[in-house]
């Protein structure tokens, strides 16, 4: 009988499922893992098991897959964990099957199914990062306070803190993810840090801040005035700026209409 292991959804959440259905010794053709919460179909003839997220077993799976494949093979699966698919948590199980088995060579074994599908999934979200590095704005709140908002597909939140932690600072911030309801926090000339949960009413002021912005209409004053309208191109425009970055943008607020 298979075993469907059920894992948090959060990095430490999957990796804890893998230290589980490792260590079951079931045999891997006989265990699987899902995310906790999601909407697939319950298969017949099977076991669930609830995995509840263990730090100490999570950090065994990272330093087992640090020194024995390499560490360009846990920056992917710590990318792949960051995935919106719904069964990443098992392709990830998948590809260490085989890391375990070959070694560092595995990141580049693109033919292997296994290892595709995660390529896959960090270069969607190395594109994503890449494009909300620069469409991400600030909007000034009471006290000097910048804060932004997001609504990636992807969690894509702990990537995008280091590149503004580096540029902005000296500067008190916070870069907010809508969906997901969760916010890093940088204090100026400090470390930042992730919070969850975020408060209806800290939401509620945000949204006043970012409404509120001076700078919004100069940037649709700016956007309107530097455009040249013989030369619109909607579809070019839409390669470079999709759509859904738009609502989160002060020069596009008021529409998505191209320029």
């Amino acid at each position: 009988m298979k075993t469907i292991y059920l894992c948090e959804d959060s990095v430490e959440g999957i990796l804890s499922g893998v230290y589980t259905a490792w260590t079951s010794r079931k045999g891997h053709a006989n265990v699987k893992l899902e995310l906790a919460g999601s909407e697939n179909t319950m298969e017949l003839f099977c076991e669930y098991e609830e995995v509840i997220p263990d730090a100490v077993h999570a950090a065994k799976v990272v330093q087992a897959v640090r020194e024995k494949i390499s560490k360009e093979a846990y920056t992917a699966v710590y990318k792949a964990a960051l995935s919106r698919e719904k069964d990443r948590a098992d392709k990830i199980y998948r590809f260490l099957i085989y890391g375990f088995h070959v070694g560092a060579p595995i990141i580049n074994m693109l033919q292997l199914p296994q290892v595709y599908d995660i390529f896959q999934m960090c270069r969607y979200i190395d594109n994503e990062t890449h494009c909300l590095t620069g469409f991400v704005r600030f909007a000034e709140m009471e006290g000097g306070l910048l804060v932004g908002k997001i609504g990636p597909r992807n969690d894509v939140l702990v990537l995008l803190a280091p590149h503004f932690a580096d540029r902005m600072s000296g500067e008190n911030w916070v870069l907010y993810d809508e969906n997901r309801k969760k916010a890093v926090l940088h204090p100026a000339l400090k470390s930042w840090f992730l919070v969850d949960l975020i408060s209806e009413e800290w939401e509620g002021q945000l949204k006043k801040a970012l409404e509120e912005d001076e700078y919004e209409e100069l940037y649709r004053c700016f956007r309107k005035n530097i455009s040249i309208k013989e030369r619109t191109n909607p579809v070019c425009q839409r390669n470079h700026m999709p759509l859904r970055y738009r609502p989160y943008m002060p020069e596009f607020s008021r529409g998505l209409k191209d320029v």
